[in-house]
């Protein structure tokens, strides 16, 4: 017999006291002070989870709004549940004492308070505010953790005390979230952690917070539900499923916020197979032959379970091969499944089988009411789960719209039949639980309804609406443009509207690349893929309002809205202005970073100053081609800080950590098989191979963070040639560092005692893709102009051959912008390559003063050096010469 059972009931089942609420199970939970907890508890998960639905119905999908409407009810209504439930039902499964219901009160109040705390802080931007409540937050789960370990201390225990670890571990989980969560918030985890930290976030909140307790709980209500005995093994398996699930998102979690993939997907693994285990047990549990207590509890339960499972391995899979970017959009469709498809079939199933043994007073009347509650429960489960599949799958809008009705359906169908049951007086011993118990049915249908306004907008082309700030007054004009975000534009760039026109956009991203718009002052669009919409709400217009693309860098490459108030008021009419959109020249997508003024034109580096300590220049030697006609390179695009001057350090993009990346070299003939990877947290990039002759739509796309690509190319003219960034706008991808060379011998080429390569460009301080530093690229007006990457480098590092050498210089122009006239003081080539074919040959009675080379040229020039000496190059347009493009040669 299973040990919680009290006793056969007079319909020959057997039920736990430990399931039902807490003025129905042992004499403690009597109390009128337990009770009371109880009823405020219920209240508050309503009102939560009605504040929630209240949100997402207000607002729309507008990011900042449907966070709220998430957390308002996981942060309020479900934190505010479980901290309840988990506290009880520990009591009956440990067969602990009572725990002070004063100080349980206090930490309820203290988790509801710093909730609230939490959802003002952000959504009034004050982190002053979000700080503290989250460390209030912490404080509150903390006190809640030691009292389960407490109770765990001196207790009786029993076959189910395993179950209480998955409570401890639960608010363990929800402690990290709370960290995480107010990092996030905060922006204190920086531009380059923010991916991970949410994804690492979203994981320890939903499979934790959420999944640990519920999926323990299963263990005890599922043979409750099905009338049958736990089956043998349930203690030890509870145990060993504790350690995959628990363990395994411990280390998920940590690899998701340390940026280390495959331990995350090797963590929720882990996850996955206690989650399978979990199945096995359940499915073992089932009695062929013999029906369930509850056919609609039982179906709900093993529906819930099995989205569970689903859920855990399509984000398994997520994490296994898509790229970051991919992964996060991914992960987001998990919120509506666990929410939807587990917790709410979870709670629907247990109130199927509770409100009868509460309500009822013998087992007529028990039959009586679970006969209600099971009204056409198998259409409401079926419409319940083909909701989720329609909300969770990356289907058209319709679909989405169609899962919303069909999930509300369901949710108010369950919500009639609850209230019909409910009408119910109780027990004559006892008193009504109709107000506890009406308050968790409304809850679970509020739930489902919040859940389902937050995130319909979530999948599909569809639109969002972000309320944004009027300037007061009535509108008599109702005014809708289209606007449309591609090739570095916005469309139209200005909007004419009258004084007090109400005036909502539709936002169209029309190109390859992602963008966004954001509102001075007012809403913002998420960052929108190729042909997502979202509609933005900017109230009454009474002034003149700034909008903008904030991806690094769109904002200074013209990616702008001015919209201009005129005199006077509108007609009264309502009107719609559609603009075509404009087709993108590159795919791509860019991190969000604050716009930095950078150094001031015309002022550059001070180029006598000294290196950092421990600055190493960068190699000018060329290494002789390989004999391999094959050659595999793999290049990683990754942001560096390096010192691009004396003293002077700046965040570079670059490929394999340099500006330039690393020269490849090869022969006429050879293969080139690069594969790029962008290890670049919030940006994508993409890679053009001057060298090579290709159709570029597929070698030359941009790949998100995460992602990779093999660019392969037969090299079949010699030359110097330059390869950088291909992603839009390239004035800021090779001006922030992305570009090399590429170096093919023309057949023959006779040896020379050095080869060096030297890479011109031009250096523009500040933040990479700020205002100040775009204006600088887009006026030419650089702060310096340097060689291989570093101003001056060569004059403090200088180049070293011996007397009578014969030197070659392999040269390439990267610009962005500017070109280079090449010349070795106390010199003179006998030997000029350029853009392949010899200008001059030695042997002959000419010579050359300079290579000249507009940007994106290369070549090279050779000299011998007659004698020991200190001999300059230069770039001889004298403004670059004396603002960094200046090296030496030391000749001994």
């Amino acid at each position: 017999m299973n040990e919680l059972d009290d006793g056969p009931k007079a319909d020959g089942r057997r039920q736990l006291p430990l399931l039902q609420p807490a003025d129905a199970g042992p004499s403690r939970f009597k109390r009128s002070g337990v009770r009371s907890r109880h009823l405020r508890a219920h209240v508050l998960v309503a009102g939560w989870a009605g504040l929630a639905l209240l949100a997402a119905t207000a607002q729309g999908t507008l990011p900042v709004a449907r966070w709220l409407a998430v957390h308002l009810f996981l942060l309020g209504a479900a934190t505010t549940a479980i901290v309840v439930w988990t506290e009880h039902f520990a009591v009956a499964m440990l067969h602990a004492g009572l725990p002070d219901q004063r100080l349980g009160a206090v930490r309820l109040a203290g988790v509801n308070l710093s909730v609230a705390g939490v959802l003002t802080g952000v959504w009034a931007e004050l982190p002053v505010l979000t700080v503290t409540a989250c460390a209030g937050l912490v404080a509150a789960v903390t006190a809640h953790l030691f009292v389960l370990v407490r109770m765990g201390r001196g207790a009786l225990g029993g076959r189910l005390a395993p179950i209480a670890a998955y409570y401890r571990t639960a608010a363990a989980a929800l402690v990290v979230g709370a960290v995480l969560g107010g990092l996030l918030a905060t922006g204190a985890a920086g531009a380059h952690g923010q991916s991970g930290l949410r994804l690492a976030h979203i994981h320890v909140t939903l499979l934790g917070w959420i999944g640990l307790p519920v999926l323990g709980t299963l263990f005890m209500l599922w043979p409750t539900v099905l009338g049958v005995r736990m089956h043998e093994a349930t203690t030890t398996t509870a145990r060993r499923v504790l350690v995959c699930t628990g363990g395994g998102l411990a280390v998920a979690v940590t690899g998701l916020a340390a940026d280390l993939r495959w331990a995350a997907v090797a963590g929720l693994a882990a996850y996955a197979a206690g989650l399978a285990v979990t199945a096995r047990l359940l499915t073992a549990t089932v009695r062929r032959g013999r029906s369930p207590v509850s056919v609609a509890a039982a179906w709900s339960l093993a529906a819930s379970a099995a989205w569970l499972v689903a859920g855990v391995a399509f984000d398994l899979v997520l994490l296994a091969t898509r790229s970051e970017t991919a992964a996060q959009d991914g992960v987001d469709a998990l919120v509506p499944l666990i929410l939807l498809g587990f917790v709410a079939q979870v709670l629907v199933g247990a109130l199927t089988y509770l409100l009868p043994i509460v309500l009822s007073s013998g087992p007529k009347e028990r039959a009586g009411l679970r006969a209600v509650l099971e009204r056409g429960w198998a259409p409401r489960l079926a419409a319940l789960d083909l909701a989720v599949a329609l909300l969770v799958l990356p289907l058209p809008a319709p679909a989405a719209t169609a899962g919303t009705v069909l999930a509300a359906a369901a949710a108010l169908s369950f919500l009639v039949l609850v209230v019909a049951v409910l009408g119910h007086r109780g027990r004559p011993d006892e008193p009504s639980r109709t107000p506890v118990l009406l308050g968790t049915a409304a809850a679970v249908v509020v739930t489902v309804l919040a859940v389902l306004v937050a995130g319909s907008g979530g999948t599909g082309g569809g639109s969002d609406v972000a309320a944004g700030q009027g300037g007061g007054g009535v509108a008599t004009t109702t005014r809708t443009v289209a606007v449309s975000l591609g090739n570095m534009r916005i469309t139209p760039s200005r909007i004419e509207v009258a004084k007090g026109t109400a005036l909502r956009l539709k936002v169209t991203n029309r190109d390859a690349q992602r963008h966004d718009l954001k509102i001075d002052g007012g809403p913002a669009t998420a960052l929108l893929s190729d042909g997502r919409s979202r509609t933005l709400d900017l109230g009454t217009v009474t002034a003149d309002r700034k909008g903008w693309c904030t991806v690094p860098g769109h904002r200074a490459a013209g990616m702008t809205l001015d919209i201009v108030v005129k005199g006077g008021t509108g007609s009264g009419a309502t009107g719609t202005d559609d603009m075509a959109g404009m087709d993108g020249m590159h795919s791509g997508a860019h991190g969000r970073s604050g716009d930095s003024t950078g150094s001031t034109p015309g002022t550059g580096p001070d180029l006598a100053a000294g290196f950092s300590h421990g600055w190493q220049p960068r190699s000018a030697a060329l290494p002789a081609a390989p004999v391999a006609t094959v050659h595999k390179v793999e290049l990683h695009a990754v942001r560096r800080t390096v010192e691009v001057a004396p003293g002077v350090k700046q965040e570079m993009w670059t490929f394999g950590g340099t500006a330039p990346g690393p020269t490849l070299r090869g022969k006429v003939g050879d293969v080139f098989e690069v594969t790029l990877v962008n290890d670049d947290p919030t940006m994508g990039h993409g890679i053009d191979f001057h060298a090579g002759s290709l159709a570029p739509d597929k070698p030359m796309r941009t790949i998100q963070p995460g992602e990779r690509l093999v660019y392969r190319f037969r090299a079949d003219r010699s030359g110097a040639w330059l390869y950088h960034c291909s992603t839009m706008p390239m004035l800021q991808h090779i001006g922030n560092g992305m570009y090399g060379a590429v170096i093919i011998d023309p057949p023959g080429l006779a040896k020379a005692d050095h080869e060096y390569v030297l890479v011109s460009s031009e250096l523009f301080l500040g933040t990479p893709g700020s205002t100040a530093q775009v204006a600088k690229m887009r006026q030419d007006t650089p702060d310096a102009w340097m060689f291989n990457g570093v101003a001056a480098q060569y004059d403090k590092a200088p180049l070293s051959v011996r007397a009578g050498d014969r030197v070659r210089f392999w040269v390439v122009a990267a610009g962005p912008n500017d070109g280079i006239a090449f010349h070795v003081v106390g010199t003179v080539f006998d030997t000029v390559y350029k853009e392949g074919a010899y200008l001059l040959r030695p042997g002959g009675a000419g010579g050359s003063q300079a290579l000249d080379l507009s940007a994106a040229q290369g070549g090279f020039v050779e000299t011998v050096f007659p004698g020991a000496g200190h001999y300059a190059f230069v770039d001889h347009d004298m403004r670059h010469a004396e603002a960094g493009a200046h090296g030496v040669v030391e000749v001994r």
